[in-house]
């Protein structure tokens, strides 16, 4: 049987997995919102793990939440790489410093 040590694992991993992608791959825009994601995704595993043995619904409604405002910033975020690769013809961060000062 699956306690809730063997959920909170899995979700430290995929979180763990998640920040080392976004250190490790700094080039790629992509890949850095694919991180965010997976990121939300370990949080929101943990948040109904605890809510599943925790015996209420509150976890479960917030996750609701967390994944309908990711979903909003993952549309916003790839409409904004659509943008930059029109203007720019490239999605590299390291060529995007139009903005410093």
């Amino acid at each position: 049987m699956l306690t809730l040590a063997h959920f909170l694992t899995l979700g430290a991993i995929l979180f763990s997995l998640s920040i080392a992608g976004i250190f490790i791959n700094r080039k790629n825009v992509i890949i850095l919102l694919m991180c965010i994601e997976l990121m939300l995704l370990a949080v929101n595993m943990n948040f109904v793990a605890f809510s599943r043995f925790g015996g209420n619904l509150d976890g479960q409604v917030f996750v609701f939440f967390i994944l309908t405002v990711a979903a909003a910033e993952a549309a916003i975020g790839l409409a904004i790489l659509v943008v930059l690769f029109r203007n720019r013809q490239t999605i590299n961060v390291a060529e995007m410093d139009d903005l410093k000062g």
